[in-house]
């Protein structure tokens, strides 16, 4: 390795040489002359003389020529030291994550860089790193089935990502979400390792993620490892596009704005909080607040203590009615009215590199990262009284805040760990009386942090209950009144704790609300999956269908279908919990689509509520544009859905197809008018679909659409109203607006769920969503089908997160769209929920000009405008080999993200 002279340099050299010792050293290089010769240089790796005598490892040397002997020279660098080019380390160093990059193509896989961010992290330095296998940070308690299974993923060059405890250089332990991810040449050969770090300590479970109850389940309510995995698979995806694409990396960092960038630092790449909070604080001037659940979700203190806040995060948590500036849930205000049509476009410059398929896939991916209860930002927890000793089962992430313990070792242990020297033990004994008589109570009572800082607790205890009326779980809410405490009665005032008790108590009811989403933990694991084995009936619109008759035909004998009775054909799909299969039912001929859904995946991941509401709502639906279920059953290993399958494909396939990726008007506004029916009717039935996009629009044989996948959908309850509009106020008018029909859910969810593009602003600030998110991924999805992409992508999650809070609505100049169409989806992406285009109904939509010519109640009716790369079948290839159920990988196991 030849390092260039610096200009400007003594003739004896110092200066040069002084510059290549400080540069090496950034490596974890040293150079030392050899056999005495000032003008022959050895370049090892720091280290290598102590691992040489322990382990017998070799020196990674290379002779290099003195870079005095020619100002010119750049010869001699020897291809065995790891590096990485001068290019790829300044995009590198342009990313906040915590990660290394090793060589693949060398034994033992040496780091070759290292971010800052690895330094902090681990407090070794460059030269203890660079040229080092990253097994140092193991030490006596690191996990070797963890290990072996790194080992196995380098060895063939697979992707891994899970939880081990390390160590730092000073010994500290701590738990790292270790991802990887191979980075591969054209001819598919591993040449590099990303290695992604992330520091949980404070939000893992920890040890505690194998602690089960007697029924075999996990104590803990929420499995956070799938949270945390989750959000490491949107964040190492920069990483990798940057090792790939440095330059588009430093040209995408340059070009970004600083508030962009202060944005997403604050952010948190590494750890992603509930968003809430974060967005709040950096909302801009013409954000307006609006309610959340109940109670707004964030307390906040003004202004000008918000520094001290973050210094001290434990008084974050202080209520707004003990002397706070109340803030609630951003929303922005109502937005203009469309500009003039030349204003409403602008030529946009697109980065192909962040538009590869490997991007591509990751971001289409629907993506799971809160319930309602995680994103409850107030200091609460969830004990468990069916348990021994009342253990707690779930601490939100402000409790963690407010006192300084890690979920870790909160799970598990009864409350009383927060109780120290001067707090009252009537107090504590009124706690147990109310515990034991199964009522709610509200006290104030002295306790202290893990620190042992004492602070003033209010505390509230309320019971939750089951639909059978028995005893569920306890909600305990805490709240710091500390700097509101009288001197003289040595308690909060009596002002102060009325308006706190009214705060804990309504933060307990949106704490009930929220956990009736999640499945009983005390329930058996058989009946986790109960609604799967209950038996399902024909619907009124399809009951003479041939599917119908040929399914009627093995019931009406009093048998139970199962997976026994159809025969596999080929896979249709395969996503993160499970597959699709087309299927026919043996000697019948039909065919259908069979979901089927790994059971230990599910539990995994905390997707049983999910899986179970999906099979709810499907059982309910009766529409031509949305799929009918026929059976539904489990396996040991699976739970199934048999449901119409759609020979069409995927609308996100067929626009793939079409040149330049686009429709034209005439095919977008027809397959936007029929998913605007069928959102009608999910809404009418109180349900909010959540995860829009052309993936999960399905084509029938002649051209229809089919909405699928409800896994992310929410279940609530809609009133459908008549509503008259008044008599025209001109006496000579005889014309008066017929009465429309209003049906939109009116209870708001907060789970941060979606598709990563297609995602809602209110979802990302946490503000709380109603059925107005389906009609933001409707403008989503109109403008990809007319322009061939999202508008708001960014060249990772968070980017694109702020994208849609911030960025403004452009429409590429270079591709002809109608003005009717662009105020549509301007209209359709108004950030702020109350004023989108749907609020009102979706005879708000149905009118707009953009649909002229639709004849809404005959669109079935329609036949498809002709494409230019025309509809292809799916058909059932008559040379495919029998298969059964038994044959491996036949049931395939859910695609690995990892």
């Amino acid at each position: 390795m030849a390092f260039e002279p610096q200009n400007g340099t003594t003739s004896n050299g110092n200066g040069s040489m002084s510059n290549m010792v400080k540069r090496a050293a950034e490596w974890g290089l040293e150079i030392r002359s050899e056999g005495g010769d000032s003008n022959s240089l050895v370049v090892r790796t720091s280290g290598d003389k102590e691992r040489s005598k322990n382990s017998g490892e070799r020196f990674m040397t290379a002779v290099v020529n003195s870079a005095r002997s020619s100002e010119s020279s750049n010869s001699g660098g020897s291809e065995h030291v790891p590096r990485v080019s001068q290019e790829l380390k300044d995009a590198l160093a342009t990313l906040q994550q915590t990660f290394v990059v090793s060589d693949a193509t060398k034994p033992e896989c040496p780091i070759m860089y290292a971010s800052s961010g690895f330094f902090t992290m681990t407090g070794y330095t460059s030269k203890e790193v660079i040229g080092r296998n990253c097994r140092f940070l193991q030490g006596p308690e690191t996990d070797q089935d963890e290990v072996q299974k790194i080992r196995d993923a380098v060895k063939y060059g697979k992707s891994y990502c899970g939880r081990l405890l390390n160590y730092k250089k000073d010994g500290t332990p701590f738990w790292n979400l270790l991802t990887i991810t191979p980075i591969k040449d054209d001819q598919g050969k591993t040449i590099k390792f990303i290695g992604m770090q992330v520091e949980v300590s404070k939000y893992t479970e920890g040890v505690n993620d194998k602690a089960l109850r007697p029924n075999g389940l996990p104590k803990s309510l929420i499995r956070y490892d799938a949270r945390q995995k989750e959000k490491a698979l949107g964040s190492i995806t920069e990483v990798v596009q940057t090792v790939k694409h440095p330059r588009s990396q430093i040209r995408s960092a340059s070009t970004s704005d600083a508030g962009n960038r202060e944005f997403l630092g604050k952010l948190e790449l590494d750890y992603m909080l509930p968003m809430s909070a974060e967005i709040a604080k950096m909302s801009t001037p013409r954000r307006l607040s609006t309610p959340g659940r109940q109670t707004p979700q964030n307390d906040v203190k003004n202004d000008a203590s918000s520094r001290e806040e973050d210094k001290n995060s434990r008084k974050s948590a202080r209520i707004s009615s003990l002397g706070g500036k109340t803030r609630s849930s951003a929303m922005l205000e109502r937005e203009p009215t469309p500009k003039p049509e030349i204003l409403m476009t602008k030529d946009v410059e697109r980065v192909d590199s962040w538009d590869r398929a490997d991007r591509e896939r990751d971001i289409r991916q629907a993506i799971d990262l809160a319930t309602t209860l995680e994103r409850i930002q107030k200091n609460f927890v969830i004990s468990d009284p069916r348990l021994p000793d009342n253990p707690i089962i779930f601490a939100s992430d402000s409790f963690l805040e407010l006192t300084e313990y890690t979920r870790e070792e909160i799970l598990g242990r009864n409350c009383r760990f927060l109780q120290g020297p001067e707090t009252d033990q009537a107090t504590v004994q009124k706690i147990r009386d109310a515990i034991k008589e199964q009522r709610e109570i509200t006290v104030q009572l002295i306790n202290y942090t893990k620190s042992g800082k004492k602070f003033w607790n209010l505390f509230h205890l309320q019971p939750m209950r089951d639909q059978k009326g028995e005893l569920q779980y306890f909600i305990g809410v805490q709240l710091d009144g500390s700097d509101h405490i009288e001197p003289l009665r040595n308690r909060l005032s009596e002002t102060a704790e009325q308006e706190s008790a009214k705060v804990v108590k309504a933060t307990a009811e949106n704490v009930d609300e929220a956990v009736r989403e999640l499945p009983d933990a005390n329930l058996r694991p058989e009946d986790l999956w109960a609604i799967h084995s209950q038996p399902v009936y024909p619907r009124p619109h399809k009951k003479g269908s041939s599917s119908w008759k040929s399914v009627q035909k093995i019931t009406s004998n009093g048998d139970k279908i199962g997976l026994d009775h159809f025969k596999p054909l080929r896979p249709l799909g395969c996503g993160d919990t499970g597959s699709v299969h087309l299927v026919e039912l043996k000697g019948t001929g039909e065919l259908f689509a069979m979901k089927a859904m790994d059971k230990s995946v599910m539990l995994n991941r905390n997707k049983v509520h999910r899986a179970c509401i999906e099979r709810e709502i499907i059982s309910m639906l009766d529409h031509p544009f949305l799929p009918t279920l026929y059976a539904s059953f489990q396996t040991s290993t699976h739970v199934c859905l048999i449901t119409d399958f759609c020979p069409g494909g995927e609308l996100f396939a067929l626009l793939d197809k079409q040149p330049m990726k686009i429709f034209s008007e005439e095919s977008a506004r027809f397959y936007a008018a029929e998913v605007v029916v069928g959102l009608e009717y999910l809404h009418c039935l109180g349900i909010i679909y959540r995860d829009l996009k052309p993936e999960n629009i399905l084509l029938q044989r002649d051209g229809h659409v089919v909405l699928t996948d409800f896994d992310l959908s929410f279940l609530t309850n809609c009133k459908p109203q008549i509503i008259k509009h008044p008599p025209p106020k001109k006496k000579r008018s005889k014309t008066q607006s017929p009465p429309t029909f209003f049906a939109e859910p009116h209870t708001q969810s907060n789970s941060f769920v979606g598709t990563e593009e297609y995602i809602a602003p209110e979802i990302i600030t946490g503000a709380g969503h109603t059925s107005a998110i389906d009609w933001w991924a409707l403008g989503i999805l109109l403008y990809e089908m007319l322009y061939g992409r999202t508008p708001f992508r960014g060249k990772n999650r968070q980017k694109t997160f702020a994208n849609i809070l911030h960025k403004d609505l452009t429409f590429p100049s270079s591709i002809p769209v109608s003005l009717s169409a662009r105020q549509l989806i301007n209209a359709l992406l108004n950030r702020d929920p109350a004023s989108r285009l749907g609020s009102g109904g979706v005879e708000e939509i149905k009118q707009h000009p953009f649909f002229r010519g639709i004849n809404w109640p005959l669109i079935r009716c329609m036949s498809p405008p002709p494409l230019e790369v025309p509809l292809e079948l799916i058909a059932k290839d008559p040379n495919a080999k029998d298969v059964s159920w038994d044959d491996d990988g036949v049931l395939a196991s859910p695609m690995d993200f990892f």
